[in-house]
């Protein structure tokens, strides 16, 4: 399999179509989510990463906090179906959704990175032989991207207590999407 090029996403414009299977038997589809504000979409490494159940933990806890602000949630990864139910017991994720099997290809076309696997990590759980690495999305309800944080590093992810601090401020003062400019720079406009 030929896995593409990554794509870089930009504010203000579409995202690519996304759906994948969910933990429980239902599929999660991202054209079918219809929050009052944002949907948010965290991409784990998988079950094999020990700082991924912890930033779930956190995120699962915190899910009445994006409710109460209009955001519905999802947390993915490339993991198969066995591996994301292990990861949503063993990690007591109560009522986040889980999605699974993100499609390496799809994973590219949203600008996130692939890993190869290197053995059993410190959790004692193997790492599969490609998976995809951390990245978190906000799409407004129209399809739109409005932030995009992707990583290369399990590592320093994006605190959801900062995020929902933001989501206090975007959602009062109707803040736009920045980074949207993708026409080339004159080097005289921007000095």
């Amino acid at each position: 399999m030929t896995i593409s090029t990554i794509t870089p996403l930009f504010p203000r414009q579409p995202v690519p179509a996304l759906s994948v299977p969910s933990v429980g038997g239902s599929q999660w589809t991202l054209a079918d989510q219809h929050p009052e504000h944002f949907s948010l979409v965290v991409v784990y490494r998988g079950l094999h990463c020990p700082i991924c159940a912890g930033y779930l933990r956190d995120l699962d806890a915190k899910l009445p906090e994006f409710t109460r602000r209009g955001v519905s949630v999802v947390a993915i990864s490339s993991d198969d179906a066995a591996r994301a139910a292990t990861a949503k017991e063993k990690w007591k994720l109560g009522s986040l959704t889980v999605g699974y099997g993100l499609d390496l290809d799809t994973a590219r076309r949203w600008g996130l990175y692939v890993s190869s696997g290197h053995g059993a990590t410190s959790a004692g759980v193997e790492e599969p032989a490609l998976f995809v690495e951390p990245g978190l999305f906000l799409i407004r309800p129209d399809g739109t991207l409005y932030f995009a944080t992707v990583q290369t590093m399990p590592f320093a992810r994006p605190s959801f207590a900062d995020i929902l601090g933001a989501l206090d401020y975007v959602i009062a003062k109707n803040y736009p999407a920045r980074g949207e400019v993708t026409d080339p720079i004159d080097p005289a406009r921007s000095a």
